[in-house]
């Protein structure tokens, strides 16, 4: 097959961002299918260009790229333009570039233009990748609030949805949620995928700023979805509660870095640390050497549909979770006993947690043990990869 992938955010093991495009389609390549991928330039990636359009090759993938910059820093307006170049100019590559079928991967839901482009006008099929509802969860958090532009964003979702062959979403939450508000049965979830050999293969941790088990992991975004006061406030709990030796590690960038940072060096919060971006190769023993993993989302019910992926890697290194959302996350905790659900607005509860697991060695290496094997059960990249293929050859057989 000949597949086109609709991807802003492409990104290898050695940019700052996850890597689920980057190996599957590494292992479609590996099966045989020409794959493309149109990408534009995310701050976390470690793609960049010196032109407006720029090919290069990762693994037999060819990339094309358009030098469009997107930052998770940027306002909403340079944001919201950014997503609009991107589409328009991808645009062009849906008309011209040869295809079996075509991958929409959404948000931002602008990313649906030139998959109905490549579905209406050249006869493609198209397959749509729900990674985020959007734009449920702009509104639902207040980040689109303007009557006309909800109504416009939910036709043009729909309207996605319905010219699509398939769609794929990456958690359970996700497909329940297309399936009820929708009532189209050609959905199934592809989650987020780990790279267990990176992951679980154990390494050294060389670090001034902490020392293995010592601390509890955040990677990501620093803002106000990803709720990280909450990660804050439970820092300073834990000051309070004379437990400075549990230390709140973030890795990562975002729109309440400095302000977070500002705070913690006013209020003396010596437990509250925080790296910048690396490398995922550089990052895995930071997470391996955690004692646990957080995966903290904002309290809104779109969000627990999420499918983080933190949360896999942090399985595949072997190390429990705590996060807080009520959706699909909180049922596979429970069922498989590999970490626990807090309240989002409670940081007193998360640092009592926190001392519980720092303290209670054996349950918490037990937990991690746990987390390893079902990563490998149910999270495998060459095992997801090879579920997404198959979807794409029955739309691609089909008549």
């Amino acid at each position: 097959m000949k597949i086109v992938y609709f991807y802003q955010y492409f990104s290898t093991p050695k940019g700052s961002w996850g890597t689920r495009v980057y190996e599957f389609a590494k292992e479609w390549v590996k099966e045989g299918h020409e794959v493309t991928v149109v990408t534009s330039v995310y701050s976390k990636s470690d793609i960049s260009a010196s032109k407006l359009i720029e090919d290069q090759q990762f693994e037999g993938i060819h990339v094309k790229i358009i030098n469009v910059t997107i930052d998770n820093k940027q306002s909403f307006f340079k944001r919201i333009w950014s997503f609009i170049q991107y589409s328009l100019l991808s645009s062009f590559y849906a008309l011209t570039l040869p295809a079996d079928l075509v991958i929409a991967s959404s948000g931002p839901i602008t990313v649906g233009l030139p998959g109905l482009l490549a579905r209406y006008i050249r006869g493609r099929k198209l397959v749509f990748e729900t990674r985020d509802l959007w734009p449920e969860g702009a509104i639902e958090l207040g980040i689109i609030n303007n009557p006309l532009m909800v109504r416009a964003a939910y036709w043009f979702e729909k309207v996605c949805y319905r010219a699509s062959s398939y769609i794929v979403t990456l958690s359970p939450g996700m497909t329940n949620n297309i399936k009820r508000r929708f009532g189209i049965s050609y959905v199934d979830d592809v989650t987020n995928a780990a790279n267990i050999a990176l992951f679980s293969t154990p390494l050294n941790l060389i670090s001034n700023r902490v020392t293995p088990k010592s601390y509890a992991i955040y990677t990501g975004n620093i803002g106000m979805v990803n709720n990280s006061y909450w990660l804050y406030e439970a820092a300073k709990e834990l000051k309070k509660l004379g437990r400075e030796d549990i230390i709140i590690l973030l890795i990562g960038e975002g729109q309440q870095r400095e302000e977070l940072e500002d705070l913690a060096q006013k209020e003396e919060i010596s437990n509250f640390i925080r790296l910048g971006l690396m490398p995922k190769s550089d990052l895995v023993a930071y997470v391996q050497h955690a004692f646990v993993s957080l995966v903290p989302l904002k309290g809104t019910p779109v969000l627990d549909t999420s499918s983080p992926n933190k949360f896999f890697e942090s399985l595949a290194a072997g190390v429990p979770i705590i996060q807080n959302t009520q959706g699909w996350m909180k049922d596979f905790l429970d069922e498989h006993q590999v970490g626990y659900t807090l309240d989002p607005n409670d940081p007193q509860q998360l640092a009592k947690f926190l001392i519980k697991m720092k303290d209670g060695v054996a349950t918490t290496e037990e937990m991690g043990k746990r987390s390893l094997s079902v990563a490998k059960t149910f999270f495998d990249k060459d095992y997801l990869a090879g579920k997404m293929l198959t979807i794409l050859k029955q739309v691609h057989e089909s008549k």
